[in-house]
């Protein structure tokens, strides 16, 4: 408790809150991870499912994950307490960003207005030759009946705005992300393991460029004996009671 009165204290004084989030928030909500014991790749090769040359070769190995685990993990998950916690920081403290390495949309839904998506996000799903978009229910409809789900208006083929293995990060997005990191003075990383890059590097930079580094996860980070805030355990746990920290500050 100790530690959480005085990472709020610090938050509290901050003039520049940025935050970065990992799938260790969106496993709170039900998303299922990649990485681990537990990890989609596991049974998913990301080599074939989650692969941009694959994908162009034969997106059915894309769409049957699509099919299986991202439309049902999508359509039930709902934004945690850890999620609407960083919300509250925007009025509570001086939150100006989320990055996330997330694709679940969820920071959004649970009223986060700035979020820069490093990896892009499963919820929007374009033509590859028209551009048209298309809802999720749409093409998990499609894919009732078909392998390869294929645009209404020019029957083009379809690909979610993920990043894939094999392509490179927007740069806009990158550039972005690194400006908020080192407009910060406090950076809090939550449920990341940190171990992705170029995504991981953010939380060095910050802290290099005289941020306060907190990191709230429930397993140790390579970042720990760099942070000057450690937290384990749940997000969804940690963050609202640092947010009634706040208020009592």
């Amino acid at each position: 408790m100790e530690t959480l009165v005085e990472m709020a204290r610090a938050i509290k004084v901050s003039k520049y809150l940025v935050a970065f989030t990992g799938a260790g928030i969106s496993a709170e909500s039900g998303i299922a991870t990649y990485r681990g014991e537990k990890g989609l790749w596991n049974k998913y090769d990301p080599n074939i499912y989650a692969n941009i040359s694959y994908f162009k070769q034969d997106p059915s190995f894309y769409w049957s994950f699509f099919r299986e685990v991202r439309f049902p993990n999508l359509k039930k998950a709902r934004p945690n307490p850890g999620h609407f916690a960083l919300a509250e920081l925007e009025t509570l403290a001086s939150l100006k960003a989320v990055i996330t390495q997330n694709i679940d949309g969820l920071h959004q839904e649970a009223g986060s207005s700035r979020v820069i998506e490093l990896h892009g996000t499963a919820r929007v799903i374009y033509c590859m030759n028209c551009s048209r978009q298309h809802s999720l229910e749409e093409v998990f409809s499609m894919l009732e009946t078909s392998n390869i789900p294929h645009c209404v208006a020019c029957e083009g083929k379809l690909r979610p705005a993920v990043v894939f293995f094999g392509e490179d990060l927007d740069p806009q997005i990158l550039h972005s992300a690194y400006k908020e990191t080192l407009n910060s003075d406090f950076f809090l990383v939550v449920g990341s393991s940190l171990v992705v890059y170029p995504a991981a590097d953010l939380p060095l930079q910050a802290k290099r460029n005289g941020a306060k580094l907190a990191i709230v996860n429930k397993e140790r980070t390579p970042f720990d004996q760099e942070a000057d805030f450690v937290l384990s355990g749940e997000a969804g746990k940690i963050l609202p009671r640092m947010v009634e920290v706040l208020k009592k500050l």
